[in-house]
């Protein structure tokens, strides 16, 4: 990744004290390089029929799980967290057929009025006007990715993937997932996310939100999930969404571990 496209990329959306309060449009010599080395983009008007018909195209051509799972292995040791959450774009994304919007339509919609993406947890709209995939791109390279299930945050994470090269994956990187397994069978039956968050603490290099998007995107993957079963006690945790309901008891996947990692060494 260019250093000095990354730098204009973050310049645009932080500060010292956290997000500007305005940003764009943008153009300028800084837009038009980090634009030129592929960070930064124009303004984009798109259907979620065009979405759909894209994501199509990625998974039959370029996106498989060997590449988003490599990619989040090897971002754990690098740090690359711009690499991480085409596991879960992948997950979301990749037994969604081809519809288009709405046909047919959600009957109790919890993420989107279209029954295709919302059955797969996709908020999703008709139509995108102008939208700004820079902040998304922003968000995605600071802490990887911030709005998970979003239909067009999804095509522009796999879009992206597709664009780097090889990665490898290290015997570091193995042993990091083996210790974030072990992690999650320590945590007590009540314990939540943020009870996981703090034992995964040491084990990779990361901060809270790095931490907190993991979590998320093991979530949206299948790796954690929430009983559907209410218990006494149990209540949503604010700060997360995919794993907001995950306890302790619920431990992980081990049929999606190994379908995504295990298959992969």
């Amino acid at each position: 990744m260019d250093k000095k496209a990354q730098t204009i990329l973050q310049k645009a959306f932080w500060t010292a004290s956290g997000w500007k309060g305005t940003f764009g449009p943008f153009s300028g010599d800084e837009f038009d390089y980090a634009k030129s080395k592929g960070l930064m983009f124009d303004p984009l008007t798109i259907t979620h029929d065009e979405i759909v018909d894209k994501l199509q195209v990625l998974h039959s051509r370029s996106i498989t799980k060997e590449k988003v799972v490599t990619a989040f292995l090897h971002s754990l040791s690098t740090r690359k967290v711009h690499l991480r959450s085409a596991l879960s774009s992948w997950a979301l994304t990749s037994q969604l057929p081809a519809h288009a919007y709405a046909q047919p339509a959600a009957e109790q919609p919890m993420y989107s009025s279209c029954a295709p993406c919302d059955g797969r947890r996709l908020m999703s709209d008709q139509q995108y006007i102008n939208e700004d995939l820079n902040v998304l791109n922003f968000e995605r390279i600071r802490w990887g990715g911030i709005r998970l299930n979003n239909l067009l945050y999804c095509w522009l994470d796999l879009e992206l993937l597709s664009r780097e090269g090889e990665l490898e994956v290290t015997p570091q990187d193995l042993e990091i997932l083996e210790h974030m397994v072990e992690a999650i069978k320590l945590c007590g039956s009540k314990d939540g996310a943020r009870q996981l968050e703090k034992r995964w603490k040491d084990i990779f290099p990361s901060n809270k939100y790095e931490r907190d998007v993991v979590m998320e995107i093991w979530g949206y993957a299948g790796l954690l999930v929430p009983q559907d079963e209410p218990r006494q006690g149990r209540g949503g945790n604010s700060d997360f969404n995919s794993v907001a309901n995950w306890r302790g008891e619920d431990g992980y996947s081990e049929e999606r571990l190994q379908f995504l990692f295990k298959s992969n060494q």
